[in-house]
């Protein structure tokens, strides 16, 4: 029974009574025990799976939960409670009765950046207008950290030099949405806005909601809680571990929890059973220096005999990650015990090539995901096109790698396929109408929109170079194209028509990548990537830039073997990308990326004042206090073994270091 396997306060607190319950669940105290002895105690209270949901930071923290409960109580009651993140249980509800197409940041961002290019701004004061990508990513800041206030007065709080471009910023937030709803895109803040708004209209009768990692909660979910309204609240989290502010999370939700709901009861879970003791004294010497928002006193339950923390000094910083990896070659042979956590993303490069210079292999999550590799990225948007022709997004993203094509021809070649197909961009592609490809765009000076064509050029002018199915295809009358362009469109072209019937996710990857048009753009791709400063290509380079592409590819293909359609597999890629990680070996994580996971050995590296705690970014609105967060989940991974290391120059750079506040606050080095 899993209640009965509980300790005291754990099943003081999986027994409260209904209604509204925190329970503070520190480091390794056993919160994911708790959760599920939570469920048991609503089953033996008669509640049904189905009145039941559990929302959590991760999928992979769901699938986990739920593969316990089905041990004890059958895979069919398991499965029927509705469980996974609040993007994941938003999605499950919407895509039938929305029909919508889940987009990730990374595809909607280039349709943004489309819309963003046709805008002309003129400054009073000489102040930058903000860039396609920043303004989207404080967009997306905005609709999930604001409380009750509309863009002008966030953003007036956060940069009121920029209110000289409001108008033009929100034209572009409209026609954005616009856009996105007329071909029923949802990135993940529609996701939670459209469920949000479900729930407040016809909420889901559930007897019981469980979130576990409450702290990391932002106001659009905490929004969302209040619109599920359900009559009990099981709320698990650690203000100790606050560390997603960049996206929106406020620590003072769990902070106010009593304030909120006048019947809270708050229970804390005291026991820590993954770190020895000398671990969990160091971390808690550093964290008591933040604010204590409830009471909570660690006591450490793990035996055994265990070496203190040590501290690795190096004189430069590359040779830093060089030592480390020479002592986890001589040490621990089980790698996939062994971590290395980083603070920034510059650090995990020079771990992960040091240690392949040795022969250790590794694994990294966080920093630059598998997904957002641009050979990863293309091949799931081709995917994507030829599973759906009308996702422009798609499009944009796969032609703006030709010749001359950028994102904003690419969009406008997407709507001149609509105007060939009168609707459908498939007709328009395979059978074109005789109708004029491309319009004049209206002149509007208010908003900056400009006309892009001067004169229509003849579509046969590219047919010598041609094959007969694809010469004069009324799409070649664009005038900034050239012979590269047409032959880029004819590849595009004769993909789409060979591909665009199959629905089997691992036939289309393969055949995708054995395509000319796949093949060329992968050379682009190493070439990129094996330039040297003169211009020049390594050759040497050039074929292991090929190797790397082949094999992210192969693991892709080996992902889709699980799924029996292109639709479910493009489902699943999108909503698990956070979480994937890549082959085996030492474990290379951000600190944001080892949240929930522990390890007998742990490397927290690059401990110097301005890299950790990381100076610029508590100029943009962090702060020492989360740094410090950051710096007590980093440690309080570790179970036997904690190396923190930090070096006194940068040689390259020509930068002196000097040591971490942290360092200090942990006593490894005196005042």
């Amino acid at each position: 029974m899993p209640l009965s396997n509980l300790n005291f306060e754990q099943s003081q607190a999986a027994k409260a009574p209904f209604g509204h319950n925190l329970i503070i669940a520190s480091a390794g105290t056993g919160k994911t025990s708790t959760i599920v002895g939570r469920i048991a105690f609503l089953f033996e209270n008669n509640i049904e799976p189905e009145e039941i949901l559990l929302l959590t930071f991760t999928n992979k923290a769901a699938e986990e939960m739920i593969a316990r409960v089905a041990k004890k109580f059958g895979e069919k009651k398991a499965k029927s409670i509705q469980a996974g993140t609040f993007h994941a249980n938003a999605y499950k509800y919407l895509k039938e009765k929305n029909n919508i197409i889940l987009k990730q940041p990374r595809e909607l961002k280039i349709l943004f950046k489309s819309i963003v290019e046709k805008r002309v701004f003129s400054s009073k004061d000489n102040t930058q207008p903000y860039s396609a990508q920043y303004l989207y990513d404080i967009y997306s800041l905005f609709l999930n950290a604001s409380k009750n206030q509309n863009f002008e007065q966030w953003l007036e709080t956060k940069n009121p030099d920029q209110l000289q471009f409001l108008m033009i910023y929100e034209g572009i937030f409209d026609e954005f949405d616009a856009l996105k709803k007329s071909f029923n895109y949802a990135d993940y803040n529609d996701l939670l806005l459209l469920y949000k708004e479900a729930m407040q209209n016809n909420p889901i009768a559930y007897k019981e909601v469980l979130c576990d990692e409450y702290q990391d909660t932002n106001p659009l979910q905490d929004s969302i809680l209040d619109a599920l309204n359900p009559q009990s609240l099981f709320c698990v989290g650690d203000y100790d571990q606050s560390i997603y502010a960049f996206n929106g999370a406020d620590i003072s939700i769990i902070a106010n929890f009593t304030q909120k709901y006048q019947d809270a009861r708050v229970f804390t879970l005291s026991k820590n059973y993954r770190s020895s003791e000398y671990i969990l004294d160091l971390a808690n010497r550093v964290i008591q220096k933040n604010e204590r928002i409830y009471p909570k006193k660690l006591e450490v339950i793990k035996t055994g005999d265990f070496t203190p923390p040590k501290l690795l000094i190096y004189d430069e910083l590359f040779l830093q990650y060089q030592e480390i990896a020479k002592r986890i070659a001589t040490g621990n042979p089980n790698l996939e015990e062994v971590a290395i956590i980083f603070r920034n993303n510059a650090s995990a490069d020079g771990c992960e090539a040091s240690l392949r210079e040795l022969g250790i292999p590794s694994k990294r999550k966080g920093g630059l995901s598998f997904f957002d590799a641009k050979e990863v990225a293309l091949m799931l948007d081709i995917c994507s096109l030829l599973f759906n022709s009308k996702d422009m997004m798609a499009f944009i993203h796969i032609l703006s790698y030709g010749s001359m094509i950028g994102n904003s021809v690419a969009k406008d070649i997407c709507e001149a396929f609509l105007i060939l197909g009168d609707g459908n961009i498939k007709d328009g592609i395979l059978r074109p109408n005789d109708k004029k490809a491309y319009h004049t765009k209206t002149k509007n000076t208010q908003l900056g929109l400009f006309d892009d064509f001067l004169q229509l050029e003849k579509v046969e002018r590219f047919n010598a170079h041609l094959t007969s199915d694809f010469a004069s295809h009324p799409i070649l009358s664009h005038p900034k194209f050239n012979k590269e362009s047409a032959l880029f469109l004819q590849d595009f072209y004769h993909l789409f028509k060979e591909l665009h019937q199959e629905r089997d996710p691992k036939i289309l990857i393969h055949q995708i990548s054995q395509s000319p048009f796949y093949q060329n753009i992968k050379e682009v791709f190493a070439k990129e990537r094996a330039k040297n400063k003169d211009g020049s290509f390594d050759l040497k380079r050039k074929d292991e830039a090929m190797e790397k592409i082949d094999r992210k590819i192969l693991l892709l293909h080996n992902l889709a073997k699980q799924y029996d359609h292109i639709g479910k597999f493009l489902n699943a890629m999108i909503l698990g990308s956070s979480e994937a990680t890549q082959g085996s070996g030492v474990n290379l994580l951000s600190i944001h990326a080892s949240k929930g996971l522990e390890f007998k050995e742990v490397y927290v590296i690059d401990l110097m004042d301005g890299r950790f705690p990381n100076t610029k970014l508590m100029q943009k609105g962090g702060s020492l206090e989360e740094e410090r967060r950051l710096f007590y989940v980093a440690v309080t991974r570790a179970k036997e073994k904690l190396f923190l290391s930090y070096a006194k120059k940068d040689a390259l750079k020509n930068i002196e270091y000097a040591p971490s506040i942290f360092l200090y606050e942990a006593g490894m080095i005196l005042a």
